[in-house]
């Protein structure tokens, strides 16, 4: 029997004032289908997710529906080398998008983040420097 990937209780985000801090302090990437907000965690061991499906979405089939969807992508492409804090926001659209569609359009939010990220902390470290 093989073992499952799971998308552990230490990969999510979970508390309220994480989820404020990376809406205070971080940057966003708009995409089709999701908002993606980030912000850089040097510290950190490993990237966390958090999910923010509001009522505006749907009623409660609906909603734990998109987290479903989001958690299977983010769990197929999570980006174990990325050291930040991720908050997806989804839109209604997610329920109806092809699920190849998610997850490629979360792979080209990932590789955005990551980009942003080393830039960010490219400039940082000259300015330390100079």
């Amino acid at each position: 029997m093989h073992q499952r990937a799971s998308f552990g209780g230490d990969r999510r985000l979970l508390k309220h004032a994480d989820f404020q801090r990376v809406y205070k302090q971080g940057r966003r990437h708009f995409a089709t289908h999701v908002t993606v907000f980030y912000l850089l965690r040097p510290s950190a061991e490993q990237p966390r997710v958090g999910f923010a499906v509001g009522r505006v979405l749907g009623g409660a089939v609906e909603r734990n529906r998109i987290k479903r969807r989001l958690r299977e992508a983010v769990r197929l492409h999570f980006p174990a080398q990325l050291t930040a804090d991720l908050v997806i926001h989804p839109r209604k659209s997610v329920l109806t998008a092809e699920f190849s569609t998610l997850t490629t359009e979360l792979e080209r939010a990932f590789a955005t983040v990551r980009t942003a990220l080393a830039r960010a902390g490219g400039e940082s470290k000259d300015a330390a420097k100079a």
